[in-house]
């Protein structure tokens, strides 16, 4: 698939249809109940889902400002497509197994899920990474302030790929040296440092970009963008200390 456009209407549909996948299973919540918390639960493809399919959606727009050559984009969009779908796909065959998705190697069948994940959270550090380097190499377009937007949001981004890997590493080693169910609760105090700084790449340009509808000054604009990534940055740094602290 050449087409830029066709790609980016691909990875939108994409981000929707995952989306819906997290609502819907919302709604088997409301309806078959059972625990919220814990490594088997409804919530595991309600928040996957939704984070995922706004991810794919927010990345497939901010991307668009890279300066990046159209085919080297399209191939790592629909590589990240399909590895976000991969994500999404194996959590919630996990939740309607009533298994662990994530670090479950009780069978050889969760081993291989657990290990799929583990593999295509790898090929996302990898991909994001290389936008996040390519916001920085050359100056992104677009309205005033969209540039330091989405330099912090793919910046910010880092941190959430960052603290996921961290989660992933220390449940494998804790599953691997016995101490399963302390695997499963271990991810607990980097959850929160992961969420926050998951969507700053949606968030800080979806800001520049309204206010690129407004009738302000450049310079006003400007300066609510870095104010806005000033106040984003210390929430994760907040989320940050919190890991610490609560890091047993």
């Amino acid at each position: 698939m050449k087409n830029p456009r066709a790609v980016d209407r691909l990875c939108y549909t994409t981000g929707l249809l995952l989306v819906l996948s997290g609502l819907v299973h919302l709604g088997v919540f409301a309806v078959d109940g059972g625990p919220w918390d814990g490594p088997v639960s409804w919530r595991k493809p309600v928040t996957f889902g939704l984070s995922f399919g706004l991810t794919l959606i927010a990345v497939t727009w901010v991307t668009s400002y890279l300066r990046v050559g159209p085919r080297l984009r399209s191939a790592l969009l629909l590589v990240f497509a399909a590895d976000c779908v991969v994500e999404v796909g194996g959590i919630t065959l996990q939740a309607w197994r009533r298994v662990p998705s994530h670090l479950n190697m009780e069978t050889p069948f969760d081993t291989a899920v657990s290990v799929t994940l583990a593999v295509g959270g790898g090929v996302l550090v990898a991909l994001l990474t290389v936008f996040a380097v390519a916001s920085f190499r050359h100056r992104p377009t677009g309205p005033a302030g969209m540039p330091l937007a989405v330099r912090s949001g793919f910046a910010i981004l880092l941190v959430a790929l960052a603290s996921g890997a961290a989660m992933i590493a220390r449940g494998v080693v804790l599953t691997r040296t016995g101490h399963q169910e302390a695997a499963y609760h271990s991810t607990a105090p980097l959850k929160p440092l992961h969420g926050v700084s998951l969507h700053a790449v949606l968030v800080l340009p979806t800001l520049a970009w309204l206010l690129s509808r407004s009738p302000w000054s450049e310079r006003t604009r400007r300066r609510i963008v870095a104010t806005a990534v000033g106040c984003y940055a210390a929430a994760v740094a907040g989320a940050g200390v919190w890991a610490v602290l609560t890091y047993r």
